[in-house]
């Protein structure tokens, strides 16, 4: 006879507990503009330039970027127009990066008109 499974026990990540990364040496804050295929974005960071990022492996099905997210790209050191997402976002991560003001609102305007 079978044996009965036990219930996985389900965990709640508790957003307002967790301080959001800040961007440091060699990271800078970016939105996504355009999901290119192949687990490569289009993104418009900060600095106003737009960089071709990819999503690392250990990102690739467990986190799902859409367009407008804002993620945290490491770039690279041999090609600083290009990067790697590092992490991504919440809401309320986001709201407690305005209010910190790490992240100009005026860039989230921006970034509204390439959506």
């Amino acid at each position: 006879m079978p044996r009965k499974r036990k219930k996985k026990k389900r965990r709640y990540r508790e957003e307002s507990s967790k301080e959001p990364p800040l961007p440091g040496e060699g990271t800078i804050i970016c939105g996504v503009i355009r999901l290119l295929g192949g687990d490569y974005l289009v993104v418009k960071c900060i600095d106003g330039a737009e960089r071709k990022v990819r999503i690392p492996g250990k990102m690739r099905r467990r986190v799902w970027m859409n367009e407008g997210d804002i993620v945290l790209v490491g770039l690279w050191d041999f090609s600083p127009d290009r990067g790697e997402i590092v992490h991504k976002y919440s809401r309320g991560e986001v709201a407690k990066l305005l209010e910190k003001g790490v992240l100009p609102q005026e860039f989230l305007e921006a970034l509204s008109e390439y959506i």
